[in-house]
């Protein structure tokens, strides 16, 4: 028998075959919904930063909806790095929320039920990391 699709896999892969390069809507939807942010991003190569930021985030995601080999570690330690860049936790939390919402945006019909309940259970358990990590 095989395994269920991974729907959170399935909702990258689904986006990638739409989208060469999430960076730029990720981050046009996270200044929009909290402006605050942008102010948080030096202007001088900080496209390099975003992009970067946006692939070890996602690489993540899909090691914590996985496997968990060990990437997903990376929210952890990011928890307490951005805690020392004073970024507040739950602003830290909602740019995993800003991905969902940009990946079921981008995804349009889609975007199916078991793709959003595996993305509501994923930001749940990624709050939870993130308070172990306080």
């Amino acid at each position: 028998m095989n395994a269920p699709p991974n729907m959170i896999e399935l909702s990258f892969e689904r986006a990638a075959s739409r989208c060469a390069d999430l960076t730029p809507l990720v981050y046009q939807r996270l200044f929009t919904e909290h402006p605050e942010t942008q102010a948080m991003f030096r202007s001088q190569g900080s496209a390099l930063v975003k992009g970067s930021m946006l692939a070890l985030t996602i690489e993540a995601i899909l090691d914590f909806a996985g496997e968990r080999r060990g990437q997903f570690r990376l929210i952890a330690c990011e928890v307490v790095s951005h805690d020392g860049y004073g970024t507040p936790r739950e602003l830290f939390i909602t740019f995993f929320a800003v991905i969902r919402d940009t990946l079921r945006e981008l995804l349009g019909e889609q975007w199916s039920p078991a793709i959003g309940q595996a993305w509501d259970t994923l930001l749940i358990e990624i709050d939870a990391l993130a308070g172990i990590a306080a």
